[in-house]
């Protein structure tokens, strides 16, 4: 691509104060590029990105029951997004911080992943509901993401109103420093324009690639930007009809090759690499999706191998089964909450459990004597595949 023509692509920089420092701040170009996305050779990409899309939807048809593919899809999709930003926490530390266990990290970095997750159910439940992705949208998903934990001075739901910059100690010496606050709105209304804009005519993975490395290099927030335009991915393809479900984690693909990753949205700035930075996307998606659907399949089969074991108990395996069935939904579980959910007596459930800890099934995980918390162990390990924290 001639040099002449790229230099559309590149935005601006301008030339402000911060702090009595002279700061070169990006004024990112609207969407679409300028000159238009050469996309010919990114159409094998995008065809096994759109199959594996299409093979998770196909799941969610065929599966009699997805919530438990929902209920841990998801968490592993904060979980890894929030460890890209630096969160500690493990899968088995979200588990058992949402079960009221004590977790082995500090507290405030599982409140983050958990409110990853609250924040993505609530940006898909006013999808649902018919309001439109929107900034007015993000503000509120924001705010969710930011309530408690470390980010909670940080004007949760609220843009920026100050110089903010990724890298380094201060705006001087930072390696890349988004647009200042007096430009921001400008910024943020062409963003939403291409949100709701339908005449690009964009494939729907093309316009989830965009919109994520645009809001990146706009960072309109002080604190969340990364988790929020992650969070972005998920909810356009929901909101598009390319997922039906939120059951793709883009972030496991990001948070593998982060280098590259960091690498690729810094060229897209600095040399209007749009077609590179796509590539890598939908390899990231195509791989997302295969991983997603194979570890499915690996579940169902664990579940019916277990489940196999189970029906030899005899008489017991009635009230075992249907503990068994309750813990694929949430694998980690305590006898007073499965007596609740199941209207079973507190001696059956404990009953049940024993057998599932003789057969190998399930772990009491918690030490305790009384009040204790037991895990489908091997469920968990295979789900939480690739989410260790980063060191």
């Amino acid at each position: 691509m001639p040099a002449a023509k790229s230099q559309n692509r590149l935005g601006t920089y301008i030339t402000s104060s911060v702090s009595g420092e002279s700061v070169r701040a990006y004024i990112p170009p609207p969407l679409p590029p300028v000159p238009a996305l050469k996309l010919e050779g990114l159409f094998q990409r995008l065809d096994r990105a759109n199959q594996g899309l299409g093979r998770l939807n196909g799941m969610t048809k065929l599966l009699p029951d997805i919530r438990f593919l929902l209920y841990l899809y998801v968490r592993k999709e904060a979980l890894v997004s929030s460890q890209i930003e630096g969160t500690q926490s493990s899968f088995a530390d979200l588990l058992m911080f949402e079960n009221k266990a004590t977790p082995h990290v500090a507290v405030e970095d599982v409140e983050e992943v958990s409110n990853y997750v609250a924040a993505l159910q609530h940006g898909l439940r006013r999808l649902t509901g018919g309001f439109p992705l929107s900034l007015r949208l993000i503000r509120e998903i924001h705010e969710v993401l930011l309530t408690g934990g470390r980010g909670a001075n940080n004007m949760p739901g609220e843009f920026r109103r100050s110089q903010n910059w990724i890298g380094g100690t201060r705006p001087g010496n930072a390696s890349f420093v988004p647009p200042p606050p007096e430009r921001l709105m400008g910024c943020l209304d062409d963003f939403e324009k291409f949100l709701h804009d339908d005449q690009h005519k964009l494939p729907v993975l093309v316009e989830a690639g965009l919109v994520h490395v645009q809001f990146e290099s706009i960072h309109p927030f002080l604190d969340g930007n990364g988790r929020v335009g992650r969070l972005l991915i998920t909810l356009l393809l929901c909101a598009k009809g390319a997922l039906s479900e939120p059951l793709l984690y883009p972030s496991l693909y990001l948070k593998t090759n982060r280098t590259q990753y960091y690498d690729l949205l810094q060229r897209v700035r600095s040399e209007g690499a749009w077609e590179d930075w796509l590539a890598f996307f939908l390899e990231g998606v195509a791989s997302a999706a295969q991983e997603a659907a194979e570890t499915a399949e690996r579940t169902l089969k664990l579940f019916a191998r277990d489940r196999g074991k189970i029906e030899k108990l005899g008489r017991p395996s009635e009230s075992a089964l249907r503990v068994h069935e309750l813990m694929q939904m949430n694998p980690y579980i305590r006898i007073r909450t499965a007596t609740k959910a199941l209207k079973l007596t507190v001696p059956t459930v404990t009953n049940a459990l024993s057998h599932l800890v003789r057969l190998g099934i399930v772990k009491e995980v918690s030490g305790k004597q009384r009040d204790r918390l037991f895990a489908y162990s091997r469920y968990v390990s295979m789900v939480s595949a690739g989410t260790e924290p980063l060191s």
